[in-house]
């Protein structure tokens, strides 16, 4: 039988209709760089279509083999554990499709290519009364409970630094890990830099990246003498698309291998090595696919942070009730037993009781519990 390819394109989900409508932009990117292949993707939570919608899609367009992989920059617990857990599923239960995964976006140049296009961009929107040996950058990554994809942020930031020439340059995350912005910009502003440029190295808008804009605001009224730059995310920038692309073709040629040598789930990684060997598993069932029940109503496309003014105003008024909980700002590591690319034969479970290892770190005073220091964000 003659074999057909198809493309699923993995995506996190979010309630901001903003991110949900970038993603889809990427999809289509990627559509026009594989024309002769149906194209669909899908969300883990939050968004529809859910990865599976994409996979039944794909499978009755007469696809045979499809090549998934995961619109994320860095591998976490996401694109390790949960979207490799839905698609051993979804292969388990129709054993006449093969599906073989990809690995994410990673470190790579054209990243830093299109990372350094956004830092240019906000640079030339400031002006150049401020030279650059003058100037600290400041690259905020996502966060996560996995220290793999942690260090993988820092070395774009050093990358970045060391390009482009900034006097100095600093590491923050917007969840999980530790420092966060806030106390990230207080150390910071200490250095006697005149101008901050603060970079989200995010793929899509969302409440996380109006997070790290309104703590740079925050900081900019702090600091009145520092001028504060704001650097747009990665978007569909074409370099990213690139990238993407790149990572499908990878699959088609054997060569779409994971940096397993750092994985906490395969090595005994300082701080963490009571998660080598875990069960891989997904978390996601119960926010699989909400869509339009969890979608943000404060605002439109664009992110305003309504929402984190309505939890803000909650937390100071001690209301119980206020659960407004937007975009997931956690990352659930579970466990690791996959060979990245090839068949993900392996045994999954359906346990829902979600058994998540403690991040070892939770309580480091740069890190979420900083937050209930300064005015109750969540983090």
């Amino acid at each position: 039988m003659t074999e057909k390819l198809g493309l699923m394109i993995c995506g996190h989900g979010s309630r901001n209709k903003g991110a949900v409508k970038q993603f889809a932009q990427l999809a289509e990117g990627l559509r026009a760089r594989f024309p002769d292949w149906p194209v669909e993707y899908g969300y883990l939570e939050f968004a529809n279509p859910v990865i599976k919608e994409g996979l039944d899609r794909l499978r009755a367009a007469g696809c045979t083999r499809i090549l998934a992989v995961p619109g994320m920059l860095f591998a976490a617990g996401h694109a390790k554990n949960d979207i490799p857990s839905v698609l051993n599923t979804y292969q388990a239960q129709h054993p006449g499709i093969r599906i073989d995964y990809g690995r994410e976006l990673a470190v790579d140049t054209r990243m830093v290519r299109a990372a350094g296009d956004r830092l240019r961009e906000a640079l030339k929107e400031a002006g150049d009364e401020i030279p650059l040996h003058e100037t600290l950058l400041m690259v905020v990554g996502r966060g996560a409970s996995d220290p793999d994809a942690n260090s993988n942020v820092a070395k774009i930031t050093r990358l970045l630094w060391e390009g482009m020439g900034f006097g100095w340059a600093e590491t923050a995350y917007s969840g999980v890990t530790f420092p966060l912005v806030a106390p990230a910009l207080d150390h910071a502003a200490r250095l006697g830099y005149r101008r901050i440029v603060v970079f989200p190295y995010f793929l899509f808008t969302g409440v996380l990246v109006q997070r790290i804009y309104t703590a740079m605001e925050e900081a900019a009224e702090r600091y009145p003498d520092i001028e504060f730059v704001k650097a747009g995310y990665l978007n569909d920038h074409p370099q990213v698309i690139d990238t993407m692309a790149d990572r499908v073709t990878e699959i088609l040629h054997g060569a779409n291998l994971m940096n397993c040598q750092m994985c906490k789930y395969r090595e005994q990684v300082l701080g963490f090595e009571a998660e080598v060997g875990l069960a891989q598993e997904s978390h996601h069932h119960h926010v699989e696919g909400l869509g339009a029940e969890a979608e943000c109503r404060l605002c439109e496309e664009f992110c305003t942070g309504a929402c984190e003014e309505q939890v803000r105003a909650a937390v100071h008024s001690h209301d119980p009730h206020h659960h407004h909980h937007h975009d997931h700002d956690h990352d659930h590591s579970h466990a690791h037993d996959h060979d990245h690319g090839h068949h993900h034969g392996h045994s999954h479970s359906h346990d829902h009781g979600h058994h998540h290892s403690p991040y070892p770190h939770a309580d480091h005073p740069l890190g979420p519990k900083s937050l209930k220091r300064s005015g109750g964000r969540k983090g």
